[in-house]
């Protein structure tokens, strides 16, 4: 794979450049506590997975792959409400994590981001953000200060559509005037962001050590493997 047929390269967020600060459960019921929830984080943690795994079948198949912002929002307030069913005041509480997971310092970038990401920029390439995520990226994204030199941050609810969906893609391509062929994406989920994205006829790269099952993919452990697997001819 050569850097020189590729002018764009995008980055999944959540899982590839960046991960939540506390985990997701621990977020969750430390939030839970204020009102009033008596459950433990392995149950959290469990319901969070039963209830994310049903709203991403219902975008699959209900909606089809379209996004909107009241779309994604209305996901997360379901998820919130499966996990906590025993909490009186579910609007409150979704408030208040929907506000968490809006801030930047809720976030934390994984090891290796910031020396891939700043060593492709360096080298003149168009390095952006591509995600499955609602308006508050383009905020969260501005907060995390070894990144932010960017203006290519592109959620999936402001695009129409989200991965897996070809559409998801299709508005890219034209947002930056650049054929399928010049960009590639890099993520850390085998449907969502490298078989997606070749089968849009982009370049894909699959991050991190799981779907190890997988054969024949572009594979890195860590994004600062990311330049050195483009180097130019």
């Amino acid at each position: 794979m050569s850097v020189n047929s590729i002018r764009a390269v995008l980055f999944d967020a959540v899982g590839t450049v960046i991960v939540p600060e506390p985990p997701v459960a621990r977020a969750y019921w430390l939030a839970a506590q204020q009102f009033g929830s008596q459950l433990d984080e392995p149950t959290i943690a469990e319901r969070f997975r039963v209830a994310f795994a049903a709203e991403e079948e219902a975008d699959a198949l209900l909606h089809r792959g379209r996004a909107t912002e009241q779309r994604e929002q209305l996901r997360w307030r379901r998820i919130v409400a499966h996990v906590f069913d025993e909490v009186a005041n579910r609007r409150g509480l979704f408030d208040a994590l929907w506000r968490h997971f809006g801030q930047s310092d809720s976030w934390r970038v994984v090891p290796g981001a910031v020396e891939g990401w700043q060593a492709l920029a360096a080298r003149g390439l168009l390095v952006g953000v591509a995600s499955n995520f609602d308006r508050r990226l383009e905020a969260l994204w501005a907060g995390l200060s070894p990144l932010v030199s960017t203006p290519h941050v592109f959620a999936s609810s402001r695009l129409g559509w989200r991965k897996p969906s070809v559409e998801f893609f299709r508005a890219i391509e034209q947002l930056l005037a650049l054929p399928a062929e010049r960009i590639m994406l890099v993520g850390d989920d085998l449907v969502n962001d490298y078989r997606a994205a070749r089968a849009a006829g982009w370049r894909a790269v699959l991050v991190g050590n799981g779907d190890e099952s997988a054969v024949d993919i572009e594979r890195i452990a860590t994004l600062d493997e990311l330049p050195r697997l483009l180097e130019p001819d």
